[in-house]
């Protein structure tokens, strides 16, 4: 269908049609820009990198506290087996203690519980 319109000399039309386009989009990108005026632009050179330093340590953080505390819940679970003889009831008590304890500490490091009871203002 173009092919039939530019071989009909109508050439011009799409040249217009794409400028019309560009200007509205521009003028589309002006009113974004007053609208977020804290976004940046794609153009920028303050675009922010991919890979944060801090977020990444934080997340690793994250993970450690999670593991940890599972990893001595399943430790001390295996302690009071072989102490108390009653083979896997230590493991699972213990070990779904240390997982309820390494996602206690998980929120307070991420700032979503309090860190303590002695610690609130009151």
């Amino acid at each position: 269908m173009a092919d039939d319109a530019r071989e009909k000399g109508d050439r011009e039309q799409p040249l217009d049609n794409e400028a019309a386009l560009s200007t509205r989009l521009k003028r589309l990108g002006e009113q974004l820009g007053h609208v977020h005026p804290d976004r940046r632009s794609e153009g920028g050179t303050n675009q922010r990198r991919a890979t944060d330093p801090s977020a990444i340590a934080r997340g690793f953080r994250l993970s450690t506290e999670l593991v940890a505390g599972v990893l001595v819940g399943a430790a001390l679970g295996w302690v009071v087996d072989r102490w108390l003889g009653i083979s896997p009831w230590g493991m699972i008590v213990f070990l779904l203690l240390g997982f309820a304890a390494g996602v206690l500490n998980v929120m307070r490091a991420a700032g979503v519980a309090p860190t303590g009871p002695l610690d609130r203002k009151q």
